[in-house]
């Protein structure tokens, strides 16, 4: 009898979406169904961003890659079926945006996630 592989969800993988320049590699990576929770500046922890279903998180992304900005992820780990990661940003201008994430995943792919991120002022 076979098995059916689950999808795998590791460092190596999210480094390509994150670093990558397509949105659509990220974007890969969540379900359906996926939830994001943004705290920051202006979206502050009692009242944060929240991001429902493929098609908001898409377009979140696709504002995000269309900028003039580089991406790095810092470090990863991943245990069972939660995952943290650091991820570094920098405008061309030289501002850095910094972001920590929370995700818990459901069958090889992000479904919800707590991004949490401070900026340059």
């Amino acid at each position: 009898m076979g098995t059916t592989a689950t999808p795998s969800f590791n460092t190596d993988t999210l480094r390509r979406a994150v670093e990558g320049q397509s949105p659509d590699t990220l974007l890969s990576l969540y379900t359906d169904d996926a939830e994001i929770r943004l705290v920051n500046r202006n979206a502050q922890p009692s009242h944060p961003k929240v991001l429902t279903g493929r098609n908001q998180i898409s377009d979140m992304l696709t504002d995000v890659y269309n900028r003039d900005m580089t991406h790095k992820l810092e470090g990863c780990v991943v245990q069972g079926d939660q995952a943290a990661y650091s991820e570094s940003c920098e405008y061309a201008d030289g501002v850095r945006v910094m972001s920590e994430s929370m995700i818990t995943l459901r069958d090889g792919k992000i479904s919800r996630q707590i991004i949490i991120e401070a900026w340059d002022e």
